[in-house]
């Protein structure tokens, strides 16, 4: 069986696929994390075509990608949607967030350490 980077739970899944059933052949949902924010660091995702050295997860009528730079950051996180009375989103249960900030925009992240992640193998 081969590792995946990300966990994306059946409900993100359906959300995928939802957002991509208008998207051109290939793409997917791309999840990155860019400098920004009072914590730190912020999730980034939009509708893209994979590019080199990313990480892609393909499932049933849907694909995210996880870009490359990321992929230390988001090792063993589970993407899932958290859904209230007036909003929907992608909520990330990631090991490497140290912190977040109190609005929820932001967070501190650190890179998956590979030693660890092969000790736990």
């Amino acid at each position: 069986m081969a590792f995946s980077v990300m966990t994306v739970s059946p409900t993100a899944a359906e959300r995928v696929r939802g957002l991509l059933s208008n998207a051109e052949a290939g793409a997917g949902l791309r999840v990155s994390v860019e400098k920004g924010g009072c914590a730190g660091m912020s999730y980034k995702m939009d509708v893209a075509q994979p590019e080199k050295g990313d990480e892609v997860i393909d499932f049933e009528g849907g694909r995210v990608i996880v870009d490359a730079k990321a992929v230390l950051y988001l090792l063993g996180t589970t993407m899932d949607v958290k859904t209230s009375q007036f909003s929907s989103t992608f909520v990330f249960e990631n090991p490497n967030q140290t912190s977040a900030c109190g609005c929820g925009e932001s967070v501190e992240l650190q890179p998956a350490d590979p030693a660890r992640l092969a000790a736990n193998s």
